[in-house]
């Protein structure tokens, strides 16, 4: 491991452009780097293109480090910072809000979208069939019409546990049915 002593030399022999002292920079401080990046941009590719960039600027700019100022690494990772938010800035705008992205994408289905949609719900319709007919509802109520199942209970006049236990078993039903 080096000390940030031997980094601010290693950048001072880049500045002369000695390769090999910067083959050893990209060794000893790339992954850190590369961390940075990574960070910031939250894609691995763009990431690795970015540190490619970074060594880059580096090789050309070594020149500009000063070792009076603040450390060799110091220095390196602010160089993958500031060149990560550039990437960042450069990127297209995204949609702000779900209006905006309502109005681009097409709320129509495509035919291959609506032929699954319709087989699935005969599917479904098929298997709430199955069920008996209070049991059913008691489902279609707690889960597609947002009833309690205090609210249930009252309307079947059963207990609330015993309101639970039929929608629990239904459920079990219902995905028995939906596997097969």
């Amino acid at each position: 491991m080096l000390t940030a002593d031997d980094i601010s030399k290693l950048l001072a022999q880049v500045a002369l452009r000695d390769r090999q002292a910067f083959d050893m920079l990209y060794e000893h401080t790339s992954a850190k780097l590369f961390g940075v990046l990574l960070r910031l941009l939250k894609d691995r590719p763009e990431a690795e293109d970015a540190l490619q960039e970074v060594y880059t600027k580096i090789w050309h700019k070594a020149d500009r480090y000063s070792s009076s100022g603040a450390s060799a690494m110091t220095w390196l990772i602010t160089i993958a910072r500031n060149h990560a938010i550039d990437r960042l800035r450069a990127r297209p705008a995204t949609a702000e809000s779900l209006e905006e992205a309502e109005t681009v994408a097409s709320k129509e289905r495509s035919p291959e979208e609506e032929a699954i949609a319709s087989s699935e719900r005969r599917k479904i319709d098929n298997c709430f069939d199955r069920l008996e007919e209070s049991k059913s509802a008691a489902v279609k109520g707690a889960y597609l019409e947002g009833y309690s199942y205090q609210e249930l209970a009252k309307q079947n006049d059963v207990p609330i546990n015993t309101m639970r236990t039929w929608l629990r078993r239904s459920l079990a039903k219902l995905k028995e049915c939906l596997e097969e």
